[in-house]
């Protein structure tokens, strides 16, 4: 099948299932009869240029976004292929597979009695670190919060800081660290 062709038609299909339309809906708001709707979603239909346009203005699209690539709306990512560091006992898992500027979010397993110290990191960044599972302790400027399930603190994260697991049991955290940019 020709690759524009191939768009038009998943596109269309897609676009229009977004929409949680009937091809004979859409035929009814378009003005193009269904057997042609069904033509176009299936390859099968050589439309002229008047047909893509009441398609396009139908849908609410441009004539680009029928015949280009379709955006892919979801990428599956397994849990082994998002990168795993240790830290001594303690397992550090980045959450997010993709960079998002300024951001990252890490889960981190505490066994029981582990301990970390965090990485100071450029003056004005913030950190969330929330207890999901288990007890955290963690120290940070002089202070010591003790964190159980479903607790946050909030705390500057340019400043020395350390986790530990005071309990019996392991100890799940999310650490959402919002960094300052680097000035110079």
């Amino acid at each position: 099948m020709d690759p524009v062709a191939d768009h038009l038609s998943n596109n269309i299909r897609q676009l229009r299932e977004t929409r949680g339309l009937t091809q004979q809906q859409m035929a009814k708001i378009s003005g193009v009869p269904r057997p042609t709707w069904s033509n176009l979603e299936s390859g099968a239909a050589n439309p002229t240029l008047a047909v893509l346009v009441k398609v396009a203005t139908a849908l609410q699209v441009s004539l680009e976004e029928l015949i280009s690539p379709p955006r892919t709306s979801s990428k599956f990512y397994p849990a082994a292929s998002l990168p795993v560091r240790q830290r001594g006992k303690v397992t550090v898992r980045r959450l997010l597979p993709e960079a998002i500027a300024g951001l990252e979010v890490e889960r981190v397993v505490l066994p029981p009695g582990a301990s970390m110290t965090g990485i100071t990191h450029t003056p004005g960044t913030r950190e969330y670190l929330t207890c999901e599972r288990g007890e955290v302790e963690l120290s940070e400027s002089g202070r010591l919060w003790r964190l159980e399930a479903g607790d946050v603190v909030v705390f500057r994260g340019d400043q020395s800081h350390g986790y530990r697991n005071p309990g019996r049991e392991q100890a799940i955290a999310y650490s959402v660290i919002a960094l300052a940019p680097v000035s110079g």
